[in-house]
């Protein structure tokens, strides 16, 4: 596959090691002989650590081929976090070393959670866009709060800190993107 091809999500096998893509920047060329990079930032699957390459457009890079299961978060115990297979009801575990980042989002009925798979062992998984979770603790809401863009720090349900409009209360549910970690709109 070239370069030019990647998209966030997919597997890279750079020597050996299975990289997920988490983000992909596009750095077009300044000068009419110079390439399209594409950056490329990610996380070694087996070592946890983040990795980062550029990549030119017509570079050929491997790519690990991994089947995506519709996955439902059943519970987490001390080390580990248990998925079920919503079609096989089979389940996998993954560490919670491993989902450092996801945990902040993951609830008991959060749909839309899809499980990389590859020989039958799950790689990680992949959240939707975007969740819905409930402010637990933020200051009390502004009666004379206006519609601007003044926000204040609100404690969700997960443990999460999302920087909140100030009319926002506790109790309320409130969407929010899992790329960014920030607030999208009320649920």
């Amino acid at each position: 596959m070239k370069a030019s091809e990647l998209k966030k999500g997919l597997v890279l096998d750079v020597d050996g090691r299975n990289i997920l893509i988490k983000a992909l920047d596009v750095q077009s060329p300044s000068s009419r002989s110079g390439s399209t990079l594409y950056k490329v930032r990610g996380l070694d699957l087996v070592t946890r650590q983040k990795y980062e390459n550029r990549f030119k457009g017509d570079e050929n890079v491997q790519t690990v081929d991994f089947g995506r299961r519709g996955v439902q978060f059943l519970f987490k115990d001390a080390d580990s976090c248990t998925f079920m297979d919503r079609e096989s009801f089979e389940q996998y575990m993954l560490n919670t070393a491993d989902l450092q980042e996801e945990l902040r989002y993951l609830t008991e009925d959060l749909e839309g959670i899809v499980a990389m798979i590859a020989d039958d062992t799950p790689l990680g998984i992949e959240l939707p866009a975007t969740v819905v979770l409930e402010i637990t603790d933020t200051a009390p809401g502004m009666k004379a709060a206006s519609a601007s863009s003044r926000t204040k720090p609100a404690t969700l349900s997960t443990g999460l800190i999302v920087q909140v409009p100030e009319y926002l209360t506790p109790g309320e549910h409130i969407k929010v993107n899992t790329g960014t970690g920030e607030y999208v709109s009320r649920a």
